[in-house]
């Protein structure tokens, strides 16, 4: 008897057995969403040990996300579980880096360059946008809550909305030799707002702050590269660089990155 009940304990504790990746090239995230920083792939047909979900990003209507046997999350949709719903433990402390805010200073920054726009219109790199450079991902724009068109006021709450996802993927990229002031991370919150998460990313930028290199000499050397729409140089971007720049050179911020989990 006290073997069959030690048995029925284990059994409870023991992660979710193995599960098959129905998706092409699965990510596999820091955290239950994608605005976080990818940490490997999976190829289709991988075998993924489900260690708990929680919940995180919608993907096709499904909501839950897995957290697999190497530490990453990846979008229970593209799992073959052989249900919607959950089927292992609800993951308990899974949130990540708290994000900083992004000063004043930086609002005003990405506010400028972007321009209002009330009613929705293509941007210089062909892409549907509203407001204060929200890039929509549905015909018309139909993931906004707001009204379009769209009040000055309304504007900046989506403005604010659209800023806490590269505030977040910003954050869960850079790791801690990446020691950054509120104007350095807000130039780069700037720059991922405006290029996306993928594209911060995957540049050489991040990759030399992660490497602990000098934060303006980074930014500087950079930030100028990401100038060009559709193979040219667009004036708008250089205006938008060198002000990133400036306000990463601005002293007088608190510390912003990195951030204690």
């Amino acid at each position: 008897m006290k073997f069959v009940v030690l048995a029925a304990i284990a059994s409870s504790l023991a992660p979710a057995s193995a599960y098959v990746i129905t998706g092409d090239s699965v990510n596999c995230r820091s955290g239950p969403g994608t605005s976080y920083a990818v940490k490997k792939s999976y190829a289709k047909g991988t075998d993924v040990t489900i260690s708990c979900q929680t919940a995180g990003t919608t993907v096709s209507g499904n909501s839950i996300w897995d957290k697999t046997s190497d530490g990453c999350y990846v979008a229970d949709y593209y799992v073959k579980t052989g249900t919607s719903g959950y089927v292992t433990k609800k993951c308990g402390g899974t949130s990540t880096c708290v994000a900083p805010k992004s000063n004043a200073a930086t609002v005003d920054l990405i506010a400028k360059s972007e321009g209002f726009r009330a009613n929705i219109y293509t941007d210089a790199t062909g892409h549907p946008t509203v407001g204060y450079g929200h890039l929509c991902t549905k015909s018309k724009c139909a993931e906004v809550s707001y009204k379009i068109p769209l009040s000055v006021a309304d504007g900046k709450k989506l403005l604010a909305d659209d800023m806490k996802k590269y505030e977040k993927c910003l954050t869960a990229m850079l790791t801690s030799k990446a020691v950054l002031n509120l104007n350095q991370y807000g130039a780069l919150v700037s720059f991922t707002f405006n290029l996306g998460c993928g594209a911060a990313q995957g540049s050489q930028m991040v990759k030399r702050l992660n490497n602990g290199e000098n934060v303006n000499k980074v930014l500087s050397e950079e930030l100028p590269k990401w100038v060009h729409g559709n193979g040219k140089v667009l004036p708008g971007l250089v205006t938008r660089r060198n002000n990133e720049i400036a306000l990463a050179k601005t002293a007088g911020s608190g510390a912003a990155l990195p951030v204690k989990c």
